[in-house]
């Protein structure tokens, strides 16, 4: 997964928390864009849209953006950060077998994931569905028994982004069917969760608190997610799979884009594209 790109209404707060609370890299920040990562790798884009409204209650969108950490030393030192310098914005922490995940929502409604990975070798697999649960997990033991004087910001990438839509049923016919990403695992009507490469999760998708939602409206929050795919020969591929099922897509040779169901933008780069292009209005 690439960065995740938000449409927001006050970007120099918004800066200011992916920056000094969430502990992000600013990158760059040319005008009204904003671009957030650790190292050289961008995680979020902040685009900055002040004429618009927020986001009608219970409409598809973003669930949230989960940013993975290398080690548990490196998240303890994010979840620190945010618990010390913005409380308010902790929603939640969950052990899910496959991963440690604490849970936040920026100033603007946003929600944001900060999760580590147990060893691939730890997940349980049964016909093709990994186990995940949402067991205990507090976060105050996890930052004394985690935390240590050297941590730092380390290495993070995005490692999957959960969306808001209006069914399950409409999810799983785009995102398996059409795009191509395998489920992984499903809870019923409420929630689907999809990957390449047998991944515990690259995307997610849940009714949760948008169950009947149709096509989003222009407004702040989500503006599009980026899929990194390794050549261009993967994004012909797609595209003639798109074409196939009837999806509009726009192609211009690195990049494939089109909507889901519920207007969620999707980009699909190859990894040069990713490196080197400059951010799309979202």
């Amino acid at each position: 997964m690439g960065a995740v790109t938000l449409r927001v209404g006050n970007l120099d707060a918004l800066i200011a928390y992916y920056r000094d609370v969430v502990t992000l890299d600013l990158l760059s920040h040319d005008g009204a864009v904003a671009v957030l990562g650790r190292g050289q790798v961008p995680l979020v884009i902040l685009q900055h849209a002040p004429e618009l409204k927020a986001a009608e209650p219970r409409s598809a969108g973003l669930y949230h953006t989960a940013i993975l950490f290398d080690t548990q030393a490196d998240l303890a030192a994010a979840v620190y950060s945010i618990g010390t310098k913005s409380p308010g914005t902790f929603t939640g922490s969950a052990d899910h077998l496959v991963s440690q995940a604490f849970y936040f929502t920026d100033p603007e409604g946003n929600g944001i994931e900060l999760y580590w990975d147990r060893d691939r070798t730890l997940w349980s697999w049964t016909h093709g569905q990994v186990k995940m649960a949402s067991l205990y997990l507090d976060p105050n033991a996890f930052i004394s028994e985690h935390m240590s004087p050297d941590s730092s910001a380390g290495h993070a990438i995005v490692g999957h982004v959960h969306l808001s839509v209006g069914d399950v049923t409409s999810a799983r016919e785009f995102y398996v069917n059409r795009l191509g990403f395998e489920a992984t695992a499903n809870f019923g009507p409420s929630a689907l969760f999809v990957s390449a490469g047998r991944y515990h999760h690259h995307m997610a998708m849940n009714t949760w608190e948008s169950s009947g939602s149709g096509k989003r409206r222009l407004a702040l929050g989500l503006g599009q997610v980026s899929i990194i795919v390794p050549g261009t020969d993967d994004i012909g591929a797609l595209t003639e799979r798109m074409a196939h099922f009837g999806v509009d897509t726009r192609h211009d040779g690195q990049t494939l884009s089109f909507d889901d169901p519920w207007a969620n933008h999707i980009v699909v780069r190859t990894d040069t594209a990713a490196a080197s292009a400059p951010v799309e209005p979202a």
